[in-house]
């Protein structure tokens, strides 16, 4: 386990206890109630540290390199009935963006979502989760299949942003992301978004507008990151804990503002701490969600998808 700089508290403690139970095998002497006092102590420095955690330190949890990705939701999610279909039909397959067919709960899904790497060799091979134009282009082809064959959509969100490099601008990112919003707000299936992991500018928007969107507890969704903010700011990437703090990104905040429909809870450390409860909490808000649109009309969905929408951003003094 890899721990963050607000988590070293629980590292020392659960080095003790190690310590402490390695003591009580290796020799006679009784540790069990040393034992109790420490693990009584770490639940109590756990629910302390994660009960008050700042914007910076959800960012920092979204990031952290144990958390499950979008192919482990998906694969714990839909089993071995996901079948991964690959490219735009007009560049290449982007390994950054994943799509495919799969069953949650007996239901058939559209999946789409943005895909990290696990270490240098495969961060490179998916290009760190920031998808290019082709990308885009590839969800968006999925996601009109789905649309012809009556088949509802799920998309996961987790990326640092769209890829900024001069040749996906070239290809046209701006307007492939564009385009993506556009055809997915008159979508004429259900959509259920999840923000997994980080929910970063455009990139994020290219895959999600939903009919319903839930955030992961420990995620952030902003047009900018904490880090970028600072840098545009402050000329520096130290203000990025206060940049975190005023850009409202959690998911508390999201659901406050009514941009997000709902907060999905994460085990008490994060996701990572215990994937399996994260896996079936994610399942139940996402059959959920898809149990209170099924029955709506195709016009009911679009108007109702076009509303909300429309109703964001709105102020009042």
């Amino acid at each position: 386990m890899e721990y963050l700089d607000f988590e070293l508290p629980i590292k020392e403690l659960e080095d003790q206890l190690d310590k402490c139970q390695v003591i009580g095998q290796e020799s006679d002497v009784d540790v069990s109630n040393t034992c109790k006092q420490i693990e009584k102590k770490l639940e109590e420095t756990k629910k302390n540290i994660y009960k008050n955690l700042s914007a910076w330190q959800r960012v920092q949890l979204s990031r952290h390199p144990n958390r499950p990705y979008t192919m482990d939701h998906v694969h714990a999610l839909c089993g071995d009935t996901f079948l991964e279909l690959f490219g735009d039909r007009g560049f290449k397959d982007d390994k950054a963006m994943i799509g495919g067919l799969g069953k949650i709960g007996g239901q058939s899904f559209m999946i789409v979502g943005q895909q990290k790497g696990y270490n240098t060799k495969t961060r490179q091979y998916r290009n760190f989760g920031m998808a290019n134009p082709e990308g885009y282009r590839k969800a968006l082809r999925l996601m009109k299949m789905a649309e012809k064959f009556g088949i509802p959509v799920i998309t996961l969100v987790d990326t640092p942003g769209a890829y900024p490099g001069l040749e996906a601008e070239e290809r046209g990112q701006g307007e492939a992301i564009a385009r993506n919003i556009l055809e997915m707000i008159r979508l004429k299936v259900p959509i259920i978004t999840v923000i997994v992991g980080e929910g970063a500018s455009g990139g994020a928007l290219g895959i999600g507008v939903g009919d319903k969107v839930y955030m992961l507890e420990n995620t952030w969704y902003s047009v900018i990151s904490p880090e970028s903010c600072s840098s545009i700011l402050w000329r520096s990437w130290e203000y990025k804990e206060q940049a975190a703090e005023a850009l409202k990104l959690t998911s508390f905040d999201m659901k406050k503002q009514k941009l997000i429909d709902d907060i999905i809870p994460e085990p008490l450390g994060g996701a990572h701490y215990d994937r399996d409860t994260t896996f079936k909490s994610v399942e139940k808000y996402i059959l959920k969600g898809y149990n209170e649109l099924k029955d709506l009309s195709t016009a009911e969905l679009v108007a109702q998808r076009m509303d909300k929408y429309s109703k964001m951003g709105e102020f009042k003094e």
